[in-house]
């Protein structure tokens, strides 16, 4: 098959998405088929367009058999509405008016979600190649994004929603990354959706990763090392984690680490500032080649979110990368992550925004080893079973095969 992915955001950029589609991108040419990306330039999460691209309105690599094709978009470090806009529709547009002659007839069209408006043109280059359109919803928009207070205009709101629907009632199928983004797009009616998880390579997180020279560095050798690493963003809800540390300061031999950028990550630092904390390090976001050892090198990983209603149906990515790692989790989330960790044996789970619980589960696994072990076994197992993404990428390719056979 000649598969295309449209996507605002590829490799070298990290994060979720990134990773998600990069792996499945190269896990599909593993198996035989044709797959192209259609991208913007890289720029996130600083939001400037890295070295080796600037300037270019378009451009052309392959990385690991995979064929990417990028267009211009508008980059800016203001982060107010209007120009976050202008980023969405630089790309929106770019990608259809560029993308529709560098691109050649495809099979399918596997357009990510958010941004939403990538909606609009994954199903014009879906009709222009002859190809059957394939919505990807990773988070649901609007609905999450004015539950975070980020999307306030009415208008826009009434005009999100409308898109939403118009993808969901074009495409030949809605796939969804957890049970309960799933569920509530069948509630709404729409049957054709298929699930398609999270995961990760258990060949490529192990815990044999493990770097004593990289512990050395960072300075934490003698210390219980607890990690969140990913966006520093709203959703997050990591003001949790100074929380627990400010509780935790007199012991010396627990450090925390947060690992990334965002639009978070300054008001953090001024405040672990103010608050006196040397038992917190903020590290910079770091190439996604390094992230195996990074991973394995920690005792154990928080992942929070905040308490809302929206982020029951979440599995955070990093859940997966730090379980086949063999690192315990912290996990301050409800819902289907809970469920999942839950049914691991692979973490501690915690009230969501408690950090009196999260502070009290880091003294826990520091001060139980063999215990932190056996959650970490417990996780690697668990996530080899069911959520490598050999495994996942099969059970796609299976399904986007019945939908090419049967013309629908």
């Amino acid at each position: 098959m000649k598969i295309l992915f449209l996507t605002q955001y590829f490799p070298p950029e990290v994060g979720a998405p990134q990773n998600r589609i990069y792996e499945l991108a190269k896990l599909l040419v593993k198996r035989g088929h044709e797959v192209t990306v259609l991208t913007g330039m890289p720029n996130y999460p600083a939001y400037e367009i890295f070295d080796g691209y600037k300037g270019k309105i378009i451009h052309k690599e392959e990385m690991e058999g995979i064929k990417v094709v990028r267009t211009w978009l508008y980059v800016t470090k203001n982060t107010g509405f209007i120009p976050r806009l202008m980023n969405y529709f630089s790309f929106t547009f770019s990608s259809v008016l560029l993308g529709s002659f560098l691109v050649g007839r495809q099979d399918i069209v596997i357009t990510e979600s958010p941004p939403l408006f990538l909606g609009a043109s994954g199903y014009i280059l879906s009709k222009l190649k002859r190809a059957k359109f394939i919505f990807n919803v990773s988070d649901l928009w609007p609905e999450s994004a004015v539950k975070l207070g980020v999307l306030k205009n009415q208008l826009l709101i009434r005009l999100s929603t409308w898109l939403e629907e118009f993808s969901y009632r074009k495409s030949q199928l809605i796939t969804g990354q957890t049970q309960g983004i799933i569920d509530d797009i069948e509630r709404r009616g729409y049957k054709h959706t298929f699930l398609l998880t999270n995961g990760t390579d258990t060949k490529f997180f192990t815990p044999e990763n493990r770097s004593e020279e990289l512990r050395k560095e960072w300075n934490i050798s003698d210390k219980f090392a607890v990690v969140y690493a990913g966006i520093i963003g709203i959703a997050q809800g990591l003001d949790i984690i100074l929380e627990a540390a400010d509780l935790l300061k007199e012991n010396r031999k627990i450090q925390f680490l947060l690992i990334g950028e965002g639009p978070e990550k300054k008001r953090l630092m001024e405040k672990a500032d103010k608050m006196g904390l040397t038992n917190i390090s903020f590290i910079p976001l770091q190439e996604k080649k390094k992230m195996p050892k990074i991973i394995a090198s920690m005792d154990a990983t928080i992942v929070p979110l905040k308490r809302l209603e929206l982020f029951k149906g979440a599995l955070p990515s990093k859940m997966f990368e730090a379980l086949a790692s063999e690192l315990p989790i912290i996990l301050a989330v409800e819902g289907e992550a809970q469920r999942l960790i839950e049914r691991s044996g692979g973490g501690i789970c915690v009230e969501p925004e408690n950090a009196k619980e999260v502070a009290e589960a880091v003294l826990k696994l520091a001060n139980h080893p063999d215990f932190a072990k056996q959650l970490g076994k417990n996780g690697r197992q668990f996530v080899k079973e069911y959520y490598d993404r050999e495994v996942i990428v099969k059970r796609l390719e299976e399904k986007l095969i019945d939908l090419v056979k049967r013309g629908v």
